[in-house]
């Protein structure tokens, strides 16, 4: 009905023992992607394209060229 009743079952979902199982019926894939590239579309195709990469610290952040 309301923010308060959602965030106050939500509360009381956390605080409960135990693990959170899901359907037997229940599937799903996991995605575990080696690169992510965003890119701001500009004025004269100077366009802001960043990719971030994964590696072994982590992921490092690359500026290309439009």
């Amino acid at each position: 009905p309301d923010r308060a009743t959602l965030e106050a079952w939500f509360e009381e979902q956390a605080a409960a023992p135990g693990e959170i199982t899901r359907p037997d019926h229940w599937g799903g894939v996991r995605v575990l992607p080696e690169a992510l590239e965003f890119w701001q579309g500009r004025p004269h195709r100077f366009h802001d394209r960043i990719v971030y990469r994964r590696s072994s610290d982590g992921w490092d952040r690359v500026r290309l060229a439009p």
